[in-house]
């Protein structure tokens, strides 16, 4: 089956082509480890995903569906190649052994213990590719009482107190839409393996990398995490204001709202006369920083009364020719339409052959979005490819040379955690 047609791209990104020859054999589903596989893919790695007889989990999850194709799996799927096997028969097993045999590198995102059962766990899987990067990526790591746990993003925001500090004061916590957690993970496992190759190139046999949601969360949290540790006062809930400093956070204006960060003691001088409020920097409840943050309730009320008399684009001309850090809350419509969108060049297109033409924001470090070579892979789609796909690298694996027998073989590497 076609691939569908590669989509011309304006600009060489100098990063698309880092691992070229590297190929990657994806056994994960819905958000973490699609991401990594897909990072690896914008970045040249030859990735080939491996899905059950049902699919992705991520195929069955929306609104929106995009001509019967979920925005989930078109998303985060990119420039890979599609099989299904089912681990679960012995056909199945013997296929993923040897796809695991031309593989550099193994992603998985089973439960703990999961693949040791189906055979492709980490000891099984450099039997028969000595130098493998082996990365695992679930809820809570390979280790510890939470281990054999489920967990998706929202449940890992819960419990690793990040929605605890969503939100607004009063307010019940509140999930962050954007499903960072997962996002997190998927990046921490990009840099882990990257970190492996980096270390195999030198020649030391990388060891098994656990990557998991639940460090990753709490190392998005490091500045609340640090001062909740040292002082034990737990943070409070203040919407979009920052716990740190203000005014740093969304003011109501005559059609939306506009964040301002004035906080730093010459801007809050120019910000009050800009808004032609001298009297709040004279005024002894906002002089300093300290000030301001214990009394940020009148503040804010005095912000809202003021930025609220004018429109956002009114004041952001104002502002921006004081000098004043500021943006216009901005809904999707809005960024659309954002000549710094166009210029960013994040966006890349593809078409896809049930969901048509479809726009993505790319992989854009160092950079130009990389180009989409690939779209998505429909489910199976290139099942009849595996003989090709199996054969395709043996001459590359012939010629390559083989690991020195004083490499040191590392165990397992833990994303935020000890190594052993």
């Amino acid at each position: 089956m076609s691939a569908g047609p590669k989509t011309a791209h304006p600009s060489k990104n100098p990063l698309a082509s880092t691992l070229k020859g590297i190929r990657v054999l994806d056994f994960t589903q819905i958000a973490a480890g699609p991401l990594c596989t897909m990072l690896l893919a914008d970045m040249g790695a030859d990735v080939v995903k491996v899905e059950p007889p049902g699919g992705d989990i991520g195929r069955t999850l929306g609104p929106p569906f995009i001509g019967g194709e979920s925005a989930v799996f078109l998303a985060l799927n990119r420039n890979k190649r599609g099989l299904v096997i089912d681990l679960k028969t012995d056909h199945g097993r013997r296929n993923a052994e040897a796809l695991i045999a031309t593989a550099d590198v193994v992603i998985e995102s089973f439960r703990p213990g999961v693949a040791d059962r189906l055979g492709i766990g980490y000891q099984a899987a450099k039997t028969r590719s000595p130098n493998l990067i082996y990365c695992s990526i679930s809820a809570y790591g390979q280790e510890g009482p939470w281990s054999n746990k489920p967990g998706v993003d929202g449940v890992l925001q819960a419990v690793t107190g990040l929605m605890s500090i969503t939100g607004s004061d009063g307010e019940p916590p509140s999930k962050l839409q954007a499903p960072v957690v997962d996002m997190a993970t998927g990046y921490h496992a990009t840099i882990a393996v990257l970190a492996a190759l980096n270390q195999r190139s030198a020649g030391t046999a990388p060891g098994h990398i656990d990557v998991n949601l639940y460090a990753s969360s709490l190392m998005l949290q490091q500045v609340p995490l640090l001062g909740y540790l040292t002082t034990k006062e737990l943070p409070k809930r203040c919407g979009s204001g920052a716990p740190y400093a203000t005014p740093n956070e969304a003011y109501a204006t005559a059609d939306g709202h506009i964040l301002v960060a004035a906080y730093q003691p010459e801007r809050w001088r120019k910000f009050c006369s800009a808004i032609e409020r001298p009297d709040l920097n004279d005024d002894a409840r906002f002089a300093s920083l300290p000030d301001r943050m214990a009394n940020r309730a009148p503040l804010t009320k005095e912000l809202n009364d003021v930025l609220g008399r004018r429109k956002t684009q009114e004041w952001m001309t104002v502002l921006e020719a004081a000098g004043i850090i500021c943006a216009p809350v901005a809904n999707y419509d809005d960024v659309s339409a954002s000549p710094q969108l166009e210029a960013s060049g994040i966006l890349t297109k593809v078409h896809h052959a049930n969901a048509g033409e479809i726009i993505l924001p790319g992989f854009a470090i160092g950079g130009r979005a990389m180009p989409i070579d690939r779209p998505p892979p429909r489910l199976g789609e290139h099942d009849d490819m595996l003989a090709e796909i199996l054969a395709e690298v043996t001459q590359r694996r012939q010629a390559s040379p083989t690991p020195r027998k004083d490499q040191t073989r590392a165990g397992t590497i833990r994303v935020a955690g000890r190594r052993k």
